[in-house]
């Protein structure tokens, strides 16, 4: 498996970075799922109740879905098989009262939070990524 598993270098160089564009959660019957590919997900995930498509906010129209969020993508290659990672940046925005859905794909793992929280949840992560690389100087 490629990707860094060393989760001191995952977090000093994770450098977030906030995603263009707001993005919303929404469910739609599985056997409806090719009427809803031209919308543009960014993500989807079969439940038994039915497929969740990640979108983009303007492409929601008409579906039941989240409220906007955006995405912060962790720009360092993370393996699938690193532990400590989302453990991490999960405390880190629980401290700071943020919300955080986390999607990871094979190069990157990318967090969905609140609209609203957006730039408060990147500066933490900054400062998450900042600690990291001080203690890794210290040694």
């Amino acid at each position: 498996m490629s990707g860094v598993t060393d989760l001191d270098e995952l977090l000093a160089t994770m450098e977030p970075a906030l995603v263009t564009g707001s993005f919303v959660y929404a469910s739609v019957p599985a056997s409806d799922i090719a009427a809803h590919l031209a919308r543009g997900p960014i993500g989807l995930f079969r439940e038994e109740e039915g497929i969740t498509l990640i979108l983009p906010a303007d492409a929601a129209g008409g579906l039941s879905a989240s409220g906007p969020m955006r995405m912060i993508t962790l720009t360092v290659h993370s393996s699938l098989e690193a532990v400590g990672l989302t453990a991490a940046f999960a405390t880190a925005l629980t401290r700071a009262g943020i919300s955080a859905n986390v999607v990871a794909a094979f190069h990157h793992d990318h967090i969905f939070v609140p609209e609203r929280d957006a730039e408060r949840a990147l500066e933490t992560l900054r400062a998450l990524s900042r600690a990291a690389r001080e203690k890794g100087e210290m040694r």
